[in-house]
């Protein structure tokens, strides 16, 4: 028990966290590097962009919306607003996974706390934490990629002009907001509260798919190495473990992303007003029904798939490097 306590001990201290960040944040560069075209074209299904609905709904149209975004702008155009999603993910991932063994340590001090409701905790309140810190990068990359040509310019869409877009946005909340006089002078005296457009969707979504993606990690690893020497594990263990644990999380959650990433394109498909929720989630069932919460899940599939189980076998990879 003396050393169970010990090594417990020591995954709470700095010099840990730091190069568990550092692990994390690695992965998930990896990770979202290897699927970069499939997101963008995922994120076009998502947010309806007109140019892109006639290719959604069958597996061959994301193949189809790569191929258009190809010949128009090349491959920097598959990568279009990746240099965002990398400013985010390093921090996102170094946080989420930095605070997943931190929180794991609270939660499960020893083997015999172990428990499926503390696993899920876990991961679900380490998804929380580096949301928090990282949803104006997210938001800003939805942007850039949603974009598939810029009203009266051409070309692409840069960071600093997805950021100076959202900064000067005048939409006000809409009918599902309360639209208080005190509620307009905070959005006037705050205008970084617009680089969290679809926040609250967020962290609501967040609960399970984070929550389940390191339960089906933590329970799979648990269950293939009962004797708790997960050393043992090979890369092609991680990345299946992994990829099992992105599909559950990510059927799961996907709802929630649909409505998110609705929100986040907002001030761009109704640049009068925000965009509350409900008016959100009403949009959505108007349009394609139940149906329409899953527009993209197959393409979602084809990318967190490999995605997450890159990220886990990365990330542990990256651990015993640093000696994790």
């Amino acid at each position: 028990m003396s050393s169970s306590v010990s090594a417990q001990r020591d995954k709470r201290g700095l010099d840990y966290a730091i190069r568990s960040g550092l692990a994390g944040g690695l992965a998930g560069c990896v990770a979202k590097t290897a699927v970069a075209p499939l997101d963008r074209v995922k994120i076009l299904f998502q947010a309806s962009n007109p140019d892109f609905q006639k290719y959604a709904g069958s597996w061959t149209g994301a193949y189809r919306a790569g191929l258009a975004i190809y010949r128009d702008a090349g491959a920097r155009g598959l990568l279009q607003g990746h240099s965002a999603t990398l400013l985010r993910i390093f921090p996102y991932a170094a946080i989420k996974f930095m605070a997943y063994d931190q929180w794991r340590a609270l939660l499960i001090p020893t083997r015999d706390h172990e428990t499926s409701l503390r696993r899920f905790s876990a991961g679900a309140l380490a998804g929380m934490t580096s949301v928090t810190f990282t949803y104006p990068l997210e938001l800003v990359r939805v942007r850039m990629a949603f974009h598939s040509r810029i009203a009266d310019k051409g070309g692409r869409p840069s960071f600093l002009h997805a950021m100076s877009h959202i900064y000067y946005e005048t939409a006000m909340p809409g009918p599902s907001i309360a639209t208080t006089t005190s509620t307009k002078h905070t959005f006037e005296r705050l205008p970084i509260l617009k680089f969290y457009r679809g926040f609250t969707v967020t962290m609501v979504g967040m609960v399970p798919y984070a929550g389940t993606a390191f339960l089906t990690w933590d329970f799979l690893r648990a269950y293939f190495y009962p004797d708790g020497n997960s050393k043992r594990s090979s890369v092609a263990a991680d990345l299946a473990i992994g990829a099992v644990s992105g599909t559950v999380s990510q059927t799961v959650s996907y709802p929630f992303e649909v409505v998110r990433r609705r929100m986040q394109v907002g001030g761009l498909t109704r640049p009068d007003r925000w965009l509350g929720w409900r008016e959100t989630v009403k949009a959505v069932y108007a349009s394609g029904g139940w149906r329409g919460f899953f527009v993209g899940l197959s393409i979602g599939y084809l990318k967190i798939i490999p995605m997450t189980g890159i990220s886990f076998a990365a990330w542990q990879g990256f651990k015993r490097v640093l000696g994790l």
